[in-house]
């Protein structure tokens, strides 16, 4: 499933804007030529209505996957202000371009059906009536990196196998059939703990049967025999392997120019983390707030189904430096090849993991509204020429401009000088000045 049109008559201050999330005929490579774009990102300055466009994506998305239906008749049902859409949206549900849905204000067409938006009393059934008919969207806000979240990972992996036992009923079904029958998640800084449950529940078992498997040896009598001890614990370990070690090798990449790794042999927290340097273990309170970020965003795209899915992300350059922001697309696109990512950002690295023509620039026209434009700078440039090109931005600060404006005088007067000894005195300050700025 993937999003490939979008038209706006008017959401909240947007107004006339037409998208399309197609690469053009003339796209280079030549297979996705009209198909829908596997990854979209929303540039623009604050209030331009980059969040505002990732929640209009979710809401809408969530009104198909539950839309009740009697005959050719629905009921979109009424919407406060704040989420009041008028426009049309296109997603191709299937993957497929022959099962497009558009969904607009006066009817909803799938396949060759038209559905019309009227109430005339009771409902036939759901559009979708069959779980695998649903298509799965997940929303990670900006809000994420909370107290509240992090807290689950703080605790000691028994405690936490206790309370995973007491909710035996926990699996993705019924977390996801206990919210209106939908298979939308959304990732803000208050997630049910439930989610994390789930997510963690496969290392948490592993641990537990590791526990016990160890305390078996043990009563055998085996701690005195080092040898037998290690040849049956690599036996029970090929026929158990560790569910973290899969995780491990999709984390560790990106933790890794933090110096830090997951530790595979460490038991005092699910997802232990430590410094490469001296291999001490740091707690994940104590972690830097990007890094807190990489492991609620990483375990959920690792864990979950994401195939035919849509990801939305709000700011994934939060508390990243730079360096790490280049790769981020990477990392997040190996853990999820097959679903459709959607992002708002701020960030030039992050924009330049983008072809041009997935990025979309909303600016302030003339008469103050938003309009909108495709990138222009090519995916992996330079980020001044990001900046330049699709931010709209001068790179150079006042005193950067003022240098610039100098470094130009003095190659003037450097050309007119006609004194040997000025004119050396000149060149000199202008490759000075030209060294410390990089002109």
């Amino acid at each position: 499933m993937k999003i490939s049109k979008l038209h706006i008559d008017q959401f909240r201050h947007l107004e006339n804007l037409d998208f399309d999330f197609t690469y053009p005929e003339d796209f280079h490579i030549e297979e996705k030529r009209g198909k829908p774009l596997d990854k979209i990102c929303f540039i623009g300055q604050s209030a331009t209505g980059k969040t505002g466009l990732l929640e209009l994506f979710y809401e809408r998305h969530f009104f198909i996957n539950n839309l009740f239906i009697n005959n050719q008749n629905y009921v979109d049902p009424p919407l406060g202000e704040e989420k009041k859409f008028n426009g049309s949206i296109n997603f191709n549900w299937f993957d497929n371009n022959d099962n497009n849905i558009e969904l607009s204000n006066e009817n909803l067409k799938y396949n060759n059906d038209i559905y019309y938006n009227k109430f005339i009393g009771g409902w036939s059934g759901q559009l979708f009536e069959k779980r695998e008919e649903k298509k799965l969207i997940y929303y990670f806000k900006a809000n994420l990196i909370s107290d509240k979240n992090i807290d689950i990972f703080t605790k000691n992996p028994i405690d936490l196998i206790e309370k995973h036992q007491k909710n035996s009923e926990i699996s993705l079904e019924n977390i996801l059939n206990s919210s209106f029958n939908t298979p939308n998640i959304l990732f803000n800084d208050d997630v049910d703990v439930k989610i994390w449950l789930f997510l963690l529940s496969e290392i948490l078992e592993y641990r537990k049967n590791f526990t016990q498997k160890m305390s078996e040896l043990i009563h055998k009598g085996l701690l005195s025999n080092p040898t037998k001890l290690d040849s049956e614990y690599k036996k029970w370990q090929k026929e158990n392997p560790n569910e973290l070690e899969a995780f491990v090798e999709n984390f560790n990449p990106i933790l890794e120019k933090l110096n830090l790794e997951v530790d595979l042999v460490n038991t005092e927290y699910s997802i232990p983390i430590k410094n490469k340097r001296n291999d001490e273990i740091i707690p994940i309170q104590n972690t830097s707030t990007g890094t807190k970020g990489l492991l609620l965003s990483f375990l959920p795209l690792f864990k979950l189904e994401t195939k035919d899915s849509i990801i939305l992300i709000d700011e994934p350059e939060r508390s990243l430096y730079p360096d790490m922001q280049m790769d981020l697309m990477d990392h997040y696109q190996n853990l999820a090849p097959k679903a459709q990512f959607i992002v708002a950002t701020h960030s030039p690295f992050v924009a330049a993991s983008f072809e041009p023509e997935e990025r979309f620039i909303l600016y302030f026209d003339e008469e103050g509204k938003v309009a909108v434009r495709r990138g222009s700078s090519p995916i992996g440039d330079d980020p001044n020429d990001m900046l330049k090109n699709d931010f709209g931005v001068n790179y150079y600060n006042k005193h950067g401009e003022e240098a610039y404006q100098r470094y130009i005088t003095l190659k003037q007067e450097v050309a007119n000088e006609s004194d040997p000894k000025r004119k050396k005195e000149l060149l000199l300050e202008t490759v000075k000045l030209g060294d410390t700025y990089n002109f």
